[in-house]
């Protein structure tokens, strides 16, 4: 909203300094700047009124070192870190911008959904919260409205125009009338498409349409239909992963936070004409307003840590797990990126993984020998860990050194091919 006053101030009246609003890197600053401040700030008051209601956290008893002090720890702290998102991003974004419209959506319909799961569990006492079924029809509900709209939204363009890039080598440097000469043949060559980037490959972009070429022709017309359902899977999976790394304090919000920036300066050079042509990467129009939605991301996560870092005086809930899962998984789908999350999400990747093979091996065992035997002490594999005698705060920080680690493997593969 402070993006269309100021905007109107330096047209109309030429403001002195209003015409800063129009600058993506101080926008993006200040939303990052705001979310912090608001997490800090009004983090306590937060914690306070939880801790007033009495909404504490029932914690099940693993046997773990520490772990029956975490018992009556508010929870629901998800809701400042949704609050310090939304703020900033509505008043420094462009709200007509598709990408910010469906990066809101995503925040408060994931949400909407965890706040409903973690009252069932604080105020109705039921230990199971919301029901499977219903979390997962909305993650699909959500994937639909993201999927659609990608496919059919007119809005949501893609360009490789090769003129460009051919124009941008010929000179070593652009001027203000030869950018604009690059922007409009950009501009001139964008089209719909479903297509995606590769990590690692050097012509690094695959078209979801390859699953229904071997129809024939006509079933390019059913491509949306992978498309989708690849939409829906991914940010199941990954808003799932989130919350079963959301198990010790600090870790999740962490990782969060590390990912969102990494997320960051991928939507940058994929919304910048000169580094999309540099790094021979797609060009997505307009994404780059995406940056102001990560930077009050990762101001967001960042200021949560400061209450959420061992030992934790809030838990962000399903509430907050659930949706900084989502955030992260949508916006690497509307970036084109949803490919690199297994190695940007590496910390979820691996969680997620820990309980399946836990699960699954169980299962096997139980049914071969009679009684059934785990891979792992605990899972998800920080569990096990902790049961294997770290401390709590390592553990979170050498999640976070493999974090980093992989999120600067992340960003080489636009140039590792």
């Amino acid at each position: 909203m402070l993006y269309y006053l100021f905007d109107y101030l330096h047209q109309t009246f030429n403001f002195p300094g209003a015409g800063v609003f129009q600058y993506l890197s101080f926008r993006a600053a200040m939303a990052a700047l705001l979310s912090l401040w608001i997490t800090i700030v009004y983090g306590k008051t937060l914690i306070e009124f939880l801790r007033k209601k009495q909404v504490g956290e029932t914690i099940r008893d693993l046997g773990l070192e520490g772990q029956m002090q975490k018992k009556g720890t508010p929870t629901m702290g998800g809701l400042i870190i949704i609050a310090a998102i939304l703020i900033p991003t509505l008043l420094f974004a462009k709200l007509n911008n598709i990408y910010i419209i469906l990066m809101l959506i995503t925040t408060v319909w994931l949400g909407f959904i965890g706040f409903l799961d973690d009252y069932i569990k604080v105020f109705k006492k039921n230990k199971q919260g919301l029901q499977g079924k219903f979390k997962i029809i909305g993650q699909v509900g959500l994937g639909l409205i993201i999927g659609l709209t990608m496919y059919f939204s007119p809005s949501i363009v893609v360009s490789e125009s090769k003129v460009t890039q051919t124009y941008i080598q010929e000179h070593n440097m652009l001027d203000q009338e030869e950018f604009f000469t690059a922007t409009k043949i950009f501009h001139q060559n964008v089209e719909k498409s479903t297509t995606t980037t590769i990590p690692f490959v050097k012509n690094n972009e695959f078209d979801y349409a390859w699953f229904v070429n071997w129809m024939g022709d006509g079933a390019s017309k059913y491509v949306w239909i992978i498309f989708v359902l690849a939409v829906i899977f991914i940010i199941t999976a990954v808003s799932n992963g989130a919350n079963l790394t959301d198990g010790i304090d600090g870790l999740a919000t962490g990782t969060s936070a590390i990912i969102g920036a990494t997320l960051a300066i991928l939507a940058w050079v994929s919304g910048n004409i000169i580094f999309a042509n540099y790094l021979n990467i797609m060009y997505l129009p307009n994404v780059g307003e995406l940056v102001v939605f990560s930077a009050a991301f990762v101001g967001a996560t960042v200021g949560f840590l400061w209450y959420n870092t061992y030992p934790a005086q809030v838990f962000m809930g399903d509430t907050g797990s659930l949706t900084i899962g989502g955030i992260i998984a949508v916006f690497a789908i509307l970036i084109r990126k949803e490919l690199l999350l297994p190695v940007l999400c590496g910390i979820f990747f691996m969680e997620s993984l820990s309980v399946m093979l836990q699960v699954s091996y169980f299962k096997y065992t139980k049914r071969k020998y009679g009684e059934g035997r785990r891979i792992f002490k605990m899972s998800p594999i920080h569990h096990h860990y902790q049961v294997k005698g770290y401390a709590e705060p390592k553990i979170v920080m050498r999640f976070f050194i493999i974090g980093i680690l992989l999120a600067i493997l992340s960003v080489v593969t636009l140039k590792l091919r």
